[in-house]
């Protein structure tokens, strides 16, 4: 790996797991694990730990000020539910504090990570950064409605993402930006959900962050501006 790699957002199950995985996929690299709380055995495996405030402008600014080059960046962040919190199922549902929480972490947080991580990605070689999205942020796959503020916020952190791989290939070419989907990872997220999971639907996060490293592994700058899921298929946008 050339450059530093930052995870944004280790202290979640993914982004944790991400963080093991990228300590043992690239053993001696210069690993930052990003976490909004003081980081402990869940980013276990990264060079330096630091806290950072995701909506914090000024706190993603310094921490994409420490590195010189980043050859991989990975935005682990996103709400589904919390309390006072859940998917809406109509239109009558949706509130404006709410729809407000879900967008900050799920398109706020990643567009600042982008907009100061982004300049900063190694030149004249690969580089990668590369966003936690969603299947659901598909506007095209969209059949089954609900869940306004979460489809709302990946659906725009792809765009978010597709118009930074535009600006980003004409002053890096190298440069490789897109968004990830886990599928149903076994996290606090997807907890109250996971009843109508299929069987064998649902990985583990070490597993999920496996299958999101060995896509990222393959990717080219061809593939720039793109969503892919845990199995290397395009999401379509």
């Amino acid at each position: 790996m050339d450059g530093a790699i930052a995870v944004i957002g280790a202290g979640g199950a993914i982004g944790g797991a991400l963080t093991r995985a990228l300590a043992g996929r690239y053993p001696g690299a210069a690993l930052h694990a990003f976490a909004r709380r003081v980081p402990g055995s869940p980013v276990a495996g990264a060079a330096h730990h630091s806290l950072a405030d995701y909506v914090d402008e000024d706190a993603m600014a310094r921490a994409a000020g420490m590195a010189e080059a980043w050859g991989l960046v990975i935005v682990a962040t996103g709400i589904l539910h919390g309390p006072g919190l859940r998917p809406e199922k109509a239109l009558r549902d949706i509130s404006g504090p709410a729809l407000a929480r879900v967008l900050a972490a799920n398109t706020v947080a990643p567009a600042l990570a982008a907009k100061h991580f982004v300049p900063r990605l190694a030149r004249g070689r690969r580089a990668v950064f590369a966003a936690l999205s969603a299947r659901v942020g598909s506007i095209s796959d969209n059949r089954l409605g609900g869940w306004y503020a979460y489809r709302a916020s990946k659906a725009a952190l792809n765009m978010v993402l597709k118009t930074a791989s535009i600006e980003a290939a004409r002053r890096n070419p190298g440069a490789i930006i897109v968004g990830l989907h886990p599928g149903t990872v076994d996290s606090p997220l997807s907890r109250p959900f996971q009843g109508a999971v299929p069987d064998g639907g649902l990985r583990t996060p070490d597993a999920a962050a496996a299958a999101l490293l060995d896509v990222l592994d393959g990717l080219t700058p061809a593939d720039t501006g793109r969503c892919f899921a845990w199995d290397g298929q395009e999401v379509p946008p």
